[in-house]
């Protein structure tokens, strides 16, 4: 029998397991830390019984991803959960600019005079949602299933996301994109920094931005349970360090590996086996800005200024949209803004099961510099206490990690770059490297199947996919 093994248990590691296993290849999952997932895992850091999402918390990607869907992981447990708004930006003068499903609704409620403008960008893409999802979750170098579709959004995520948000007249519509645009951790002045926003956008329209009941870690519980299902081992506690080590007790290696890692954990395991040129490449390959992780307990609810964001299950707290231009270009440069573009979740707004009595869960990281070494703890309390004044009377309890204690949990968050790898327009279209074929590490049977290689970040398995399709192809 044809056997693998995949080297990292997060969401692309057992997509990629499930998908070789699906096709009768024996798979072992190996998992450095103590549970598989990855990004997708839960703790408890404040409180007992309050469940806080360790880094992956929202996931629009994760309900839009073909291959998901294809899984049936509400079989296994997996039930996603919406809040009654998906996400909100609130502005320093109570206003606030939102998101949901009913994007007419959300819209014209919201964003005013910028209510039709915002309905004729994203109206099309929501519309035909399913379809553009099918080329944009694809390899960058394919033949286009829906080409007409693919080139309108095409055509809009080539601009910078500060001319994107420039073609709103107010202040909320505005800010709304810009801080849905952040999501890629860079500058939002450049070529083709629009296209998160307007993918992000987009998929809260179409279907929302939910949360996994009981935390992200029950996406992985269900991957998990496909994947014995199927045949497949998952081992914990298993750090890699060479491919040697995947050689079975007669000294035969792997048919093929799976790399769920960022490009600096396959110099680290594979080294001198690497051809020149992808050793070059991925020696190359750079890393974005990091992020700073707080972990908030409260009594009660948040005390937003204003009222829908009381109802939100996401917010972006930055400000204006020029405001939240200039924090990121800062993150970029190594400068620590003074007040951080902060990404805030209520999930328990959706999924009650995280709380324990009258204490909630609070859900927050700040943008900083490349591998930050100082404490940003104030800083994101500060950002919730401008737009939510006495929210820190609320506070019960308070955990926070930095980049190092991130990179320290998991490997991949490279100096604290949780997309494993800077979004710059290069990087967006060539991740890991330009190559026809980005998955192959030009290594026979060795694969990278992490957020590294297309489509990027997300919980959504598509790139482990895409890593196995290779592969099989290959056999």
């Amino acid at each position: 029998m044809t056997s693998a093994v995949v080297v990292g248990s997060g969401p692309n590691g057992l997509a990629g397991a499930i998908r070789l296993a699906q096709a009768g290849v024996r798979v072992t999952v190996l998992e450095a830390h103590e549970r598989p997932g990855g990004g997708t895992r839960t703790s408890e850091r404040t409180l007992p019984g309050l469940l806080h999402d360790d880094c992956a918390a929202f996931h629009p990607t994760g309900v839009a991803s073909p291959y998901f869907r294809s899984l049936g992981l509400e079989q296994h447990g997996l039930r996603w959960r919406w809040p009654e708004i998906d996400l909100a930006h609130p502005l320093d003068d109570g206003r606030a600019g939102y998101a949901t499903r009913a994007l007419a609704e959300s819209s014209t409620a919201s964003l005013g005079v910028d209510a039709a403008r915002w309905q004729r960008i994203f109206g099309p893409m929501v519309r035909h949602f399913d379809a553009l999802m099918e080329d944009v979750l694809q390899p960058v170098v394919h033949l286009p299933r829906h080409p007409l579709a693919l080139g309108r959004f095409g055509m809009q995520a080539l601009l910078p996301a500060t001319w994107s948000a420039a073609r709103f007249e107010d202040a909320p519509a505005r800010a709304l994109f810009m801080g849905v645009a952040a999501h890629a951790f860079g500058r939002l002045d450049t070529p083709l920094s629009g296209s998160v926003g307007l993918m992000l956008t987009s998929t809260a329209h179409a279907v929302g931005w939910p949360v996994a009941e009981g935390g992200t870690e029950a996406i992985t519980r269900a991957l998990v349970s496909v994947l014995t299902g199927l045949g497949g081992t998952v081992r914990s506690g298993v750090r890699v360090t060479s491919l040697d080590q995947l050689r079975d007790v007669d000294g035969r290696a792997p048919d093929v590996v799976l790399l769920d890692t960022a490009p600096a954990g396959v110099l680290s395991i594979m080294g001198p086996a690497l051809p020149p040129r992808v050793r070059r490449a991925l020696t190359r390959y750079s890393y974005g800005p990091s992020a700073f992780k707080v972990d908030i307990a409260i009594e009660g609810d948040i005390p937003w200024r204003n009222e829908a964001c009381r109802r939100a299950g996401t917010l972006h707290l930055g400000g204006s949209a020029p405001e939240i231009a200039a924090i990121e270009k800062a993150s970029v440069r190594g400068e620590m803004p003074e007040r951080p573009f902060v990404l805030l979740g209520q999930q328990f707004l959706a999924d009650p099961s995280r709380s324990h009595g009258t204490a909630n869960p609070v859900y927050a990281y700040a943008h900083v510099p490349h591998g930050y070494d100082g404490d940003a703890t104030e800083a994101v309390l500060g950002q919730i206490e401008r737009f939510a004044p006495g929210f820190r009377d609320r506070v019960l309890a308070v955990a926070s990690r930095g980049p190092a204690e991130l990179e320290a949990d998991n490997a991949n968050y490279v100096g604290g770059d949780i997309s494993a790898g800077a979004n710059t327009a290069r990087q967006i279209v060539f991740r890991p490297r330009p190559a026809l074929a980005p998955y192959s590490l030009g290594v026979p049977g060795v694969y990278l199947c992490s957020s590294a290689t297309p489509p990027g970040g997300g919980v959504h398995g598509m790139s482990g996919f895409h890593a196995a399709e290779a592969a099989l192809a290959r056999l």
